[in-house]
Order: structure tokens, then C-alpha cells, then sequence
């Protein structure tokens, strides 16, 4: 279609010229000034017609582009339920499967504790979830605790409660001149071992950029 209406307008664009050039040079032309309006008219709307076709292309080669992502999206996430729910599933007890931390203002930092567990599919895993951060400050190795890292004493724990999965999502605050190099998540489930799983500040901080 694009490629007609180039042709045409090729055409139309030297069929304007010939008659610019025969009436600037005298020559007799059987057209008046209506015809050449016309003609002028035509060019513009094919024009017009042919930016309209390239920006609707453009538009659709950007809808697919958002739909091929929420399809990649969504057999991520068909994935990740199989792993729990599924028939051939692997059974493992309570978890961290996942953690991720984004900057926020200041010196703020949110988390994402992405908790698993399939081992009991009849029973809800329910506990309280702290964190832990290590890092360098003037050259000294330090250990934030929770209650640190909360601002305040005896902060209070997170709560969790699910039978498959759970996000766990809050904030914390790192002191002014600390370099966090670890971080910690500390499960305590309710009548169970404590569950701790460590990873490397490096991991959790790449997990929440744009692209990862």
C-alpha cells in the first residue's frame, strides 16, 4: 500500500512540474489553474495519506511489542505458580525464594521478601520476618539489626501468613557514611526453627533495576 501510493505520488509530483515548467516557459498546456489546484490538492492528500499509514504502522509495531512483553510476563508467573502448585512440583519448606530492594528518598531503602513454601499444602505458614543488614562504616565492619534499621526500639516484626506464597514489602533506613554489603532475612515461624537466608547486597539491589 505504501509502496502504491509513493508511485502515485512520484508521478503526480513530476505531472505538477511538467505543467510549472511548460506555462513558466510559455508553452501551450490544455490545463487551467483549476486543474493544477486539483492536482496540488491530490498530492497533499496522498501526502497526508501516506504519513498517516507510516505513524498507524509505527503504533502497531509498539502495541505488539507491550503485548509480546505481557505475554513473556505471564508465562514468567505460570512458571513460578507450577513450582509450588503443580503435580510434579519439588516439595521444600519455608523459604525465601526471592529479595529485592529499591532505593527511595534519602537514605530509605524498600524491600520485597517473596516467601515460598509447599511442603504442608493443607496448612498456612504463618511468622514474623526481620531483617538484618552488614556493611562498612569509617572502615569498620557493622551489623544494622532490625530495631536499627526501623529506627526504633523493640520495632516491631513483619507478619506473614499464606499457604503457597507471599510478598513481604517494607522500608528501611540505613545510618549516613554505612556501605551495606549483606543483608539477612530472618524468619521465625510460629512453633518452628528460625529460617535465615543471606544475600549479597549487590543481588537484591540488581533485582529491582529496570531491566532485570
Amino acid at each position: 500500500m505504501l509502496a502504491a501510493a509513493a508511485v502515485v505520488l512520484v508521478s503526480l509530483l513530476f505531472g505538477a512540474w511538467g505543467l510549472w515548467a511548460g506555462l513558466r516557459g510559455g508553452g501551450a498546456v490544455g490545463v487551467d489553474s483549476e486543474q493544477v489546484a486539483r492536482l496540488e490538492q491530490e498530492v497533499t492528500t496522498l501526502a497526508r495519506s501516506d504519513q498517516i499509514s507510516r505513524e498507524a504502522n509505527l503504533k502497531l509495531q509498539g502495541t505488539l511489542a507491550e503485548r509480546d512483553e505481557e505475554i513473556a510476563a505471564l508465562r514468567a508467573d505460570v512458571a513460578f505458580y507450577e513450582r509450588f502448585v503443580g503435580a510434579t512440583a519439588q516439595r521444600r519448606g519455608l523459604t525465601v525464594h526471592e529479595l529485592r530492594l529499591a532505593p527511595g528518598t534519602g537514605s530509605v531503602w524498600h524491600y520485597t521478601a517473596t516467601l515460598t513454601q509447599n511442603l504442608n499444602r493443607d496448612a498456612s505458614s504463618e511468622g514474623e520476618l526481620r531483617l538484618t543488614v552488614e556493611g562498612t562504616r569509617d572502615g569498620r565492619l557493622q551489623q544494622l539489626d532490625w530495631d536499627d534499621l526501623r529506627q526504633g526500639e523493640d520495632a516491631p516484626p513483619l507478619p506473614y501468613s499464606f499457604r503457597f506464597f507471599q510478598q513481604v514489602q517494607g522500608d528501611i533506613v540505613l545510618p549516613p557514611g554505612f556501605t551495606p554489603t549483606r543483608v539477612t532475612v530472618r524468619l521465625q515461624p510460629r512453633g518452628g526453627r528460625v529460617v535465615e537466608q543471606s544475600f549479597p547486597w549487590t543481588e537484591a539491589t540488581a533485582r529491582s533495576a529496570p531491566d532485570a
